[in-house]
């Protein structure tokens, strides 16, 4: 009874599952550790120096596509820049060019969290993409794969070998037909898919009456973000030597990158452990988050224990880079950061 009273009030399922609390809450404890770390850096801005290729390190309003350029292009989809000055014509003439096919993914070269991603279905949706976006976004093949993760690689630039200090398998949000139930119960039986009711009600309308056979399953959201209802699992339980080998392979060939988080499809674990059929869909860098935290009921000062750990890592790679040369970012080169991203959000604000 307790439980389906907090299963369909979104307000209570987000106060009792620290994995929906803000970042500021969650990290509230790193804060001191993070004084300490800085300190023993002689700089706020230690985190600069962990990727030298990437701007800000990837901490935070870092260029996707710059990132890509980084990356040998057999271990990511086809990917294409859209400038925010291009036309829609523009748009249309790179698309053809590309060989990029229908669906694909769009989504904004500076952003996070999964915030306007979008799979484009036809040439009508990326019209209406083109029209509201206000700057600079990708068009990305989408990758018809079934198993999706997040993988988080550190590796100190001194050292040949790296390791890989968590898994995160993504499970996409679906509805799971009885033979009794509308859609739009099933969305209201399911707290995860109650918390996106009124953008799932927007994306299904026609549908949300439709009764789904016994058995029958509806996939609610095309996309492995947190934030559009996927459910993220620890599944660190398979790193093992092999896997170390393939992100070590596959790392040592970005140039400068050092420390984050690989979002990717595979076809399969063994795929994986294989180095093949592996498609990296985005690669974060100083911001990135250990995502096994984020599995429902995942304890809170577990969690915290992990992002303390990968904090320590980040200043250990950071500071590895100084020592061979790379500069901190100075503070007029991080307000300037900062004046940018504001000026950005501005503009993302005043057009939706």
């Amino acid at each position: 009874m307790i439980r389906r009273i907090i299963n369909s009030n979104p307000f209570l399922i987000k106060l009792l599952h620290w994995e929906y609390w803000p970042m500021s809450v969650v990290y509230f404890p790193l804060s001191i550790y993070y004084i300490y770390l800085s300190a023993r850096a002689g700089s706020f801005f230690f985190w600069s120096t962990s990727n030298p290729t990437i701007e800000s390190g990837g901490m935070m309003f870092e260029s996707k596509w710059s990132i890509f350029k980084l990356i040998p292009p057999q271990y990511f989809p086809k990917t294409i820049f859209v400038s925010e000055n291009d036309t829609v014509e523009d748009t249309f003439i790179a698309l053809e060019n590309s060989g990029i096919k229908y669906p694909f993914i769009a989504k904004p070269d500076r952003g996070e969290r999964g915030w306007a991603i979008k799979k484009i279905e036809s040439a009508e949706q990326l019209k209406v993409y083109i029209q509201k976006s206000p700057v600079d976004f990708l068009i990305q093949s989408f990758v018809d794969m079934p198993v999706e993760l997040s993988v988080f690689y550190y590796r100190l630039p001194d050292q040949e070998r790296g390791t890989v200090s968590s898994v995160c398998f993504k499970e996409l949000l679906k509805a799971n037909g009885n033979g009794k139930s509308t859609l739009k119960e099933l969305i209201m039986a399911n707290p995860r898919a109650l918390l996106r009711l009124d953008a799932l009600k927007e994306q299904h309308a026609a549908e949300m009456d439709s009764v789904l056979l016994i058995g029958e399953e509806k996939l609610l959201v095309p996309l492995g973000n947190h934030c559009r209802g996927a459910t993220f699992f620890d599944y660190n339980h398979i790193i093992d030597e092999s896997l170390i080998d393939v992100f070590d392979h596959i790392s040592k060939q970005i140039d400068g990158f050092y420390y984050g988080r690989y979002d990717l499809k595979c076809q399969s674990l063994e795929d994986l452990k294989a180095g093949k059929n592996i498609a990296i869909v985005e690669l974060n860098g100083a911001g990135a988050e250990p995502a096994h935290i984020y599995q429902p009921d995942y304890p809170l000062l577990k969690g915290q224990k992990d992002i303390f750990f990968h904090y320590k890592k980040l200043w250990e790679v950071s500071m590895a880079n100084a020592r061979k040369g790379e500069k901190f970012m100075t503070i007029a080169e991080f307000r300037d950061l900062l004046r940018r991203q504001k000026a950005y959000k501005l503009k993302v604000n005043s057009a939706s």
